[in-house]
């Protein structure tokens, strides 16, 4: 077997430091990321309450449609529908307001704020809302 000596040429080189610039490279990617992390989460509960609010129009209008339906049954079902996810301060308009037996179509309105109802402050989507409307015919 053979050794090499141990001699000058061999020596080690000592690479410089590299931890100041990996702190700076880490506090000008980490706010990045977090936006970006925010925003995702923003845009899902966004989607979230959207889609939501389509199955609570449509259970509402259901609610409402049936024979001895009321309106206030329907605004009732959307409310419960709407506060599983957490929705607050939905507006639920049902037409007509009073439903009876010559009643014809039943027509259920949704509208939620966004500010309202977001984890993190409003950025992208302050001051609109979602809204989503339905008709449907009534059975009997």
């Amino acid at each position: 077997m053979m050794t090499i000596p141990m001699n000058s040429n061999l020596r080690r080189c000592r690479l410089p430091s590299r931890r100041g610039a990996s702190l700076v490279e880490f506090a000008l990617v980490v706010p990045i990321v977090f936006i970006l992390f925010f925003a995702a989460v923003e845009f899902a509960r966004v989607a979230m309450i959207r889609h939501t609010i389509d199955n609570a129009v449509y259970e509402a209008a259901r609610f409402a449609m049936i024979p001895g339906g009321t309106a206030a049954a329907a605004q009732a079902e959307a409310r419960r529908l709407l506060s599983i996810v957490g929705v607050d301060n939905p507006s639920i308009e049902v037409n007509p307001a009073v439903i009876n037996r010559d009643t014809q179509r039943v027509t259920v309105r949704i509208a939620v704020p966004v500010d309202t109802n977001l984890f993190v402050p409003p950025q992208y989507f302050a001051g609109q809302s979602l809204t989503r409307e339905i008709t449907l015919r009534r059975e009997g």
